[in-house]
């Protein structure tokens, strides 16, 4: 039966333990050991066995005295090594070889030229059919010295429950020790198997040291510790505090606690006085199940028996005191540890400790807080006073709020690079607000400032200092503030643009107020119609037609408000006619018109004709006049007497022909007077041209 038990085929099967072949029946022994970390240094019983030469040499010289016919069988046998006989299973094999013969280099050499390709299976199966623990050991790690396989969990498993078994137990320490230089991980169960192993030698005291060092090795340990317990009490090993503490850990971790409570009384009846460590646990423990009533209780009854709680006590237990909202108790335990100097060795408890006192409205409570960081040299990051700044606000307590910031920023808390528990912008966005909008926009930027030097760029936050330089009448710090949110990306709002526009031309400065609305509008905002019209009429009363002609273009493209401001471009149209621009009215008129609006041409030739702008009158005409332009006949005749007035009869000769071939007809009083002063200065031709014109439209 073992035979055909032997021969199975391998199977993987993680955490199970098998003492029959691989393939049949799960280990009996159950898991147990998640609960340790730490082992000692032992001695390495990793050297070979010594090999006795003498023990390859012994087949032969046994031979050497038989007979011819029986001294061939076992040299044929030796010469034919690496074949197997009656379909023998490889693993069979090399179990048989083992067993025959001396662990030499001879043998090690047989074995490797009879295996094709090497598999865990293979290993595993070989391990577990080996009479001789010994070979089996130096098999184990001749294979893996000599590059033929790495051995996994499994093959590990199984070397390490062979030597427990046999009480090899340094030789089945090292073995798991060095399972993570080799790249294979731990597990529980195989620290069970050493443990029970060490257990069943009588060596209780090494299975408790592996046992409570299991966690320092990063292994984890469940409620197994339960059966680990209570051997050791069945062996007479009485559990000393470190191991009831290990016990009341393991239920605390699992929610467990009235098992927990069930160790710690026993541990009290036994006479075995609870530690700070044992008193600190079980408060964790309550806490975890929402019992802070419990803990408290547990609290309490440790002071009463003179022990001190120390740091890791209050770091368990004030975060949960804040989660249940016992704020008062957690106020009196920090006044406790005041007076005791005893500092948390979580910083963070401290942010809990503020933020909830803050959320209970008891800001003095919270301002305790950072005067007791102080008192227990804990730094006061700005994640700190930004919790107390932000509900300051929120308590319209903004004077306490300002003296929060001013110690901030004279501290350059902010600028602290080591400080990892940053300002939130919860808590800078309303008291930027806030100084902003009360005439303190200036140290609001500088505690801005310091925020950026953080790689803070805050949206809010810098539209809100443009806001508030503007209304305090320094444009130009607003200004300022817009370059830099323009080279770092930041979205800019168009109440912080029209802010500061205003903000120029109050100071009587229209020019920078024009290129901030140009930014403006390249930032995709549309100025309303009255901001368009108060720059274009500051920069009109300035002198500075063009460019007012500038804003009024964009306004007009735009079109906003263009009905509405039609006095406004009919000044600006009319002062550019004046001053000679007249392509550019010209083209502004163009824009109006292809935007669905009319400029006022009879009164812009009226004008130009009375003040003698006779060249800008005739374009200006001629444009009306290729547009076909609505135009009274009166304007016509404004411009003709302009013209002839001026003397420039070929150009009133050439209007006049225009008029006339667009079939308008004119009755204008001097145009004899212009065929005779075009006869007179010799220009016969035009005036005979223009009599005919004349003549041919009266039908004469």
């Amino acid at each position: 039966m073992a035979f055909i038990c032997r021969s199975k085929p391998y199977q993987s099967r993680a955490k199970v333990y098998l003492s029959l072949p691989r393939s049949s029946v799960s280990s009996s022994f159950p898991s147990l050991s998640r609960l340790f970390s730490s082992i000692e240094e032992t001695q390495n019983p990793r050297a070979n066995p010594e090999t006795h030469s003498s023990d390859a040499a012994k087949p032969v010289a046994v031979t050497l005295g038989l007979p011819p016919t029986e001294r061939s069988r076992p040299l044929r046998e030796g010469l034919q090594r690496g074949k197997r006989q009656n379909n023998e299973k490889l693993e069979d094999t090399i179990c048989r070889m083992m067993d025959n013969r001396a662990w030499t280099t001879r043998l090690q050499n047989s074995i490797r030229d009879l295996v094709p390709e090497w598999d865990h299976s293979l290993v595993y199966n070989v391990l577990h059919g080996a009479k001789k623990l010994e070979h089996a050991l130096q098999f184990f790690r001749w294979t893996e010295r000599s590059g033929l396989i790495r051995h996994d969990r499994d093959t590990h498993m199984k070397m390490i429950k062979m030597l427990g078994e046999v009480q090899k137990l340094n030789h089945a320490r090292c073995i798991l020790l060095d399972m993570p230089e080799k790249g294979v991980p731990w597990d529980e169960d195989m620290f069970v198997v050493l443990i029970e192993s060490y257990g069943k030698a009588g060596i209780v005291q090494e299975s408790v040291k592996i046992f409570q060092k299991m966690k320092d090795l990063g292994v984890e340990r469940t409620k197994t510790a339960l059966r680990f317990f209570e051997d050791m009490k069945t062996r007479g090993v009485s559990p000393d505090v470190v191991t009831y503490n290990t016990m009341i850990n393991g239920f605390c971790r699992f929610k467990k606690m009235d098992e927990a409570d069930k160790v710690f009384v026993e541990m009290k009846g036994n006479n075995i006085e609870p530690s700070v460590v044992s008193y600190t646990t079980m408060i964790k423990g309550y806490l975890a199940v929402d019992r802070v009533d419990d803990g408290l209780r547990i609290f309490e009854e440790m002071r009463c028996l003179g022990i001190e709680p120390n740091a890791t006590t209050y770091s368990t237990l004030l975060p949960g005191l804040c989660d249940a909202g016992k704020m008062v108790e957690a106020k009196n335990m920090l006044k406790n540890m005041m007076a005791k100097h005893i500092a948390p060795k979580d910083n963070s408890i401290f942010l809990k400790l503020l933020v909830s006192q803050s959320e209970a409205g008891d800001m003095a409570a919270a301002t305790e807080v950072l005067k007791a960081m102080a008192a227990l040299n804990v730094p006061a990051e700005a994640g700190h006073y930004g919790v107390l700044i932000e509900n300051q606000c929120k308590a319209n307590a903004y004077n306490r709020a300002i003296k929060l910031v001013d110690t901030l920023v004279e501290k350059e808390i902010i600028l602290r690079h080591q400080d990892t528990l940053e300002m939130k912008p919860s808590a800078y966005n309303p008291i930027i607000e806030y100084l902003c909008s009360n005439g303190q926009a200036a140290k609001a930027e500088v505690l801005f400032r310091q925020l950026m030097k953080r790689g803070i760029q805050d949206q809010d936050a810098l539209n809100n200092l443009i806001r508030g330089h503007a209304k305090e009448g320094n444009p130009d710090s607003s200004y300022e503030i817009l370059k830099i949110m323009s080279r770092r990306g930041v979205p800019r709002e168009a109440n912080a643009y029209e802010l500061l526009i205003k903000s120029y031309m109050s100071k009587g400065e229209p020019g920078d107020a024009k290129t901030a609305l140009d930014s403006m509008v390249e930032d995709g905002h549309v100025p309303d119609s009255s901001l368009f019209r108060s720059v274009i009429e500051s920069l009109f009363e300035d002198g500075r037609v063009q460019t007012a002609s500038r804003v009024m273009m964009i306004m007009i493209d735009k079109n906003v408000g263009v009905e509405d401001n039609m006095d406004l471009i009919a000044k600006i149209l009319e002062a550019l006619l004046m001053r000679g621009h007249v392509e550019e009215a010209i083209g502004r008129i163009d824009l109006l018109n292809q935007n669905g609006h009319s400029a006022d041409l009879d009164s812009l030739l009226s004008v130009l004709s009375e003040k003698g702008k006779t060249i800008a009158a005739l374009k200006l005409l001629d444009f009306g006049l290729e547009r076909d332009l609505s135009l009274e006949f009166s304007s016509y005749d404004k411009v003709l007497d302009a013209l002839l007035g001026a003397g420039k009869t070929l150009n009133a000769y050439s209007v006049l022909c225009k008029i006339m071939e667009k079939g308008s007809v004119t009755d204008w009083k001097s145009c004899d007077e212009l065929i005779k002063s075009l006869n007179q200065e010799g220009n016969t031709k035009q005036a005979d041209v223009l009599s005919r014109m004349i003549k041919k439209g009266h039908g004469i």
